[in-house]
């Protein structure tokens, strides 16, 4: 009978200990500003799955270019995305929550159309610190909370 009690209360807690994982990593939710160079815009994290978030591309400061057309992704690697308009672009894709970061997914830019392996975690309650990284190689940026 111990045996059952010490089992069930060793799965019990392992089911809180997750949920409480999960609901932690939602805190990331949310839109945050984006500043890249001249180019300003915001983008929306949300939950793709269990422990999975994306970030995309919501707003855009010119969303048209010199000759007045919608901007697009012409440098994207993949030529299905090429048409995509910039306000709904996929920045970050596939991260996971654990031990207070989001991780194991991508960062796209879109100035060089390329990916990078990205880290994120809150610098303070109200900004992410952004690392994307490729190699050796790592570039921090910071992205405040839209209020």
């Amino acid at each position: 009978m111990r045996k059952l009690a010490l089992s069930l209360t060793l799965l019990f807690a392992t089911i809180l200990s997750a949920l409480a994982e999960g609901f932690a990593g939602d805190k990331i939710l949310g839109d945050y500003w984006v500043n890249h160079g001249s180019e300003k815009s915001k983008v929306r994290f949300t939950k793709i799955g269990e422990n999975a978030y994306r970030a995309q591309v919501i707003w855009l400061e010119k969303m048209k270019d010199d000759k007045g057309n919608i901007r697009r992704d012409p440098k994207n690697p993949d030529p299905s995305k090429r048409n995509i308009p910039a306000d709904q672009m996929v920045l970050i894709d596939k991260v996971s929550y654990k031990d207070g970061e989001w991780a194991e997914g991508e960062i796209y830019d879109p100035t060089r159309g390329r990916s990078f392996t990205v880290c994120i975690w809150f610098k303070d309650d109200e900004t992410l610190c952004v690392k994307g990284s490729w190699g050796p190689f790592s570039q921090k940026i910071y992205w405040p909370k839209v209020k």
